[in-house]
């Protein structure tokens, strides 16, 4: 029953979040009105600015911003606890990662659509834009690498994924057809689609289909790197509205539906307890400890809670999403409250149901050479160390394995549930690929716009597309260990991957110097915002000396290993956020000279 009540009183926490809290920044702090002409109608070009219902767009920004941070990262957090996690997870959604990303798509729709790197050029200085934008560029670069990497080990660990999230193309492009074409109303496409799509996973992996499931599952990670790649130029390139924005809204149709499914099979097992082991039904209770603070050979809790958790409660990639793809297609600006905040808040309740699958849902019941383990021995077979969950197999299987059990103990067959949840996360994979590669088009874009660099053959889409995709090619395609292979190929973006946590949480403090900025120009209270500005640049910044100097319990530090890359790019990214505090200070330090909105 704990476990009951802990998803009940987060879920209504964050309701009431958003009705008080929300709603007051809206009203208050951004005066967000009707009236305002956002940059979708100002610019509507039926390509990037589209007007688009809030609905829609909110599927497209939710499913953008989550990707699989919201469950890895809480997979391996509740390490150091339960409790710990989730405090960091509901507190840090509504007072840190709502408030980020609804000041960052505000402040975006009141400077036609630019991205909040582009903004700092602004409300701070010239310089902190090209070195904001310099930092967006390569970050993205590591998410674009990587993530072909991560959807080819989701396909791995569950081939009966990969038909239901192929088939999810078309039956987007002809729903977008539908609602922009050919002016449908978006209830029944939104029926025929979600009905589709679960048709997907029930028959998907039968017969032929799962013979090409499986042979698509072995082919090796550069060929998924090149695929995915090739994809997301396409969904760049193409209009918002053909594929990306309706394949992300289809997606949000599914994964709320599979969110809904994890809540009643929590309260089936609650009441009635998980599926039948050998003819009785295990309770549900935590397995995990409430507070661990030294977990064998993990990190120190702080600062590295508070990065390895990130999407789940403040995420920097949140500000780019915000910033640079839901600011072109909100059609009122009152929207933005439901979009940005609401969709945070969405995102901590998914993070919230992960810990519960991790530490409650995993102890129902996961199968072992010696049968079926369940509580406590469940719980140390995925948790034994750090090493043991650090792993993406193991990280990604422990959600999918506890909440199957969650969704199984309504008698729903376990297997269907596997597959379903290996959808779920390698859905949410492919919509941030996607929207990766269409904000750093952006980003190339806007770099290229910087009149002293005469890069102007780089503000065309298709050439700042391809930009993008190259440069995410050539560090995909270096090995990560050994020698060049077939199948070493595609690891590349585990060279910079260890620093992207620092990066990514970096990101979220200098967004939150933007919106600092433009609230202190529009002579705004700033009470609100300091404490976490102030904590998402110290944390990042700790937690990366720590890793390039001083290593932690389970690693040695860069400099110990003389990992010279990383050490000399996270030397240079301390030097960069110390300059952009400095610029960002004095700017401050100015009077407040108001700035007429978008001007």
């Amino acid at each position: 029953m704990e476990t009951l009540i802990i998803a009940i009183a987060a879920g209504i926490g964050f309701l009431i979040a958003y009705h008080t809290y929300g709603k007051w920044l809206g009203r208050k702090i951004f005066e967000l009105s009707t009236s305002a002409v956002c940059p979708s109608k100002e610019l509507e070009d039926g390509h990037d600015f589209v007007p688009t219902p809030k609905s829609v767009i909110f599927g497209h920004h939710f499913t953008s911003i989550a990707g699989t941070g919201p469950i890895v990262g809480p997979a391996i957090a509740v390490m150091w606890g339960w409790l710990p996690a989730l405090l960091w997870v509901v507190l840090g959604s509504i007072f840190v990662g709502a408030v980020h990303d609804f000041g960052s798509l505000v402040v975006s729709l009141r400077n036609k659509g630019q991205s909040v790197g582009d903004i700092a050029g602004k409300y701070i200085s010239a310089r902190t834009r090209f070195l904001f934008l310099l930092v967006l560029f390569l970050g993205l670069t590591v998410v674009l690498a990587i993530f072909g990497l991560v959807i080819a080990a989701v396909f791995k660990l569950y081939p009966a994924a990969i038909f239901p999230c192929l088939v999810q193309l078309p039956i987007a492009m002809v729903i977008g057809m539908m609602l922009y074409r050919k002016g449908a109303g978006i209830l029944v496409p939104s029926i025929i689609a979600l009905a589709l799509m679960y048709l997907s996973v029930i028959f998907g992996d039968m017969g032929f289909l799962g013979t090409v499931n499986t042979y698509l599952a072995g082919l090796p990670i550069i060929a998924w790197v090149v695929i995915l790649l090739l994809y997301s130029y396409i969904a760049s390139v193409l209009p918002v509205w053909t594929l990306l924005q309706p394949r992300d809204y289809i997606n949000a149709l599914q994964l709320f539906s599979v969110l809904v499914l994890i809540v009643i099979g929590l309260i089936v097992a609650a009441f009635m307890g998980g599926a039948p082991v050998d003819g009785v039904r295990p309770e549900l209770s935590i397995a995990a400890p409430m507070i661990d603070i030294d977990p064998a050979d993990a990190p120190l809790i702080f600062p590295f809670l508070f990065i390895t958790i990130a999407c789940g409660a403040c995420s920097g990639f949140h500000c780019l999403v915000a910033s640079g793809t839901s600011s072109k297609q909100l059609k009122c600006e009152q929207d933005a409250t439901f979009v940005g905040f609401g969709s945070m808040l969405t995102e901590g309740f998914l993070a919230t149901l992960v810990i519960l699958a991790c530490v409650a849902g995993l102890a129902l019941g996961i199968p072992s050479e010696n049968g079926i383990l369940l509580g406590d021995e469940a719980w140390n077979a995925r948790y034994a160390s750090w090493a043991s969950a650090g792993g993406l197999g193991a990280k990604v299987g422990a959600f999918v394995d506890g909440s199957a059990n969650f969704i199984a103990s309504m008698g729903i067959p376990q297997h269907f549930g596997i597959a379903l949840m290996g959808v779920f996360v390698a859905s949410f994979a492919g919509t941030t690929l996607d929207t990766a590669c269409r904000l750093q088009r952006y980003v190339v874009q806007e770099i290229a716009s910087t009149p002293s660099l005469k890069l102007k053959p780089l503000r065309g889409k298709f050439m700042a597309t391809t930009v993008a995709v190259v440069a995410a090619f050539f560090l995909a395609a270096i090995p990560a260990n050994g020698p060049w292979t077939l199948n070493s190929m595609g690891t590349g973006g585990l060279i910079l991957w260890p620093m992207f946590g620092a990066i990514n949480q970096l990101l979220a403090g200098l967004a939150f110097l933007v919106i600092t900025a433009y609230i202190w120009r529009a002579k705004k209270p700033l009470w609100f915002i300091i404490p976490p500005t102030l904590f998402m640049l110290c944390m990042p910044l700790w937690a990366m000396v720590m890793q390039a100097f001083f290593g932690t319990s389970a690693e040695s530090s860069w400099l110990a290993e003389e990992r010279w890359g990383l050490l000399m790019m996270a030397i240079a990214t301390i030097l960069l956020e110390c300059w952009i505090i400095v610029e960002s200070i004095q700017c401050i330090k100015k009077a407040p000279a108001q700035l007429s909105e978008g001007s």
